[in-house]
């Protein structure tokens, strides 16, 4: 049973042996990298690179949604992209727009 499962991902259009595998496969790196930024301080963020991957993300998961051969590897690497972007610009928004300055508590000593 598990050997016939094998066979099917190997063969299939959208199998190891196509780039339609590798592609999606190594672009798990940006959403594993950006999932290692949870703990980076929220002024080090960048919003032009946190929407460039949010907007690749949500764009490209619809596309794999309609390409031939169906490749859910892609599309999960995609919205992976887009859930970890949106988490890092809500925390980017929230530290700019919605905490209190800490400066101006420390001038006020």
């Amino acid at each position: 049973m598990a050997a016939s499962k094998l066979q099917a991902l190997w063969n299939h259009p959208a199998g190891p042996k196509t780039i339609h595998f590798w592609a999606p496969t190594f672009k798990w790196g940006i959403s594993i990298a950006n999932v290692a930024d949870f703990s980076k301080p929220p002024e080090k963020l960048s919003y032009p690179q946190q929407l460039a991957v949010t907007c690749t993300g949500i764009i490209w998961s619809r596309y794999s949604t309609v390409i031939t051969p169906k490749n859910w590897n892609l599309f999960s690497v995609n919205v992976a992209m887009g859930t970890t972007g949106l988490y890092q610009l809500s925390r980017k928004i929230r530290h700019d727009y919605f905490s209190e300055p800490e400066a101006a508590v420390a001038n006020d000593d």
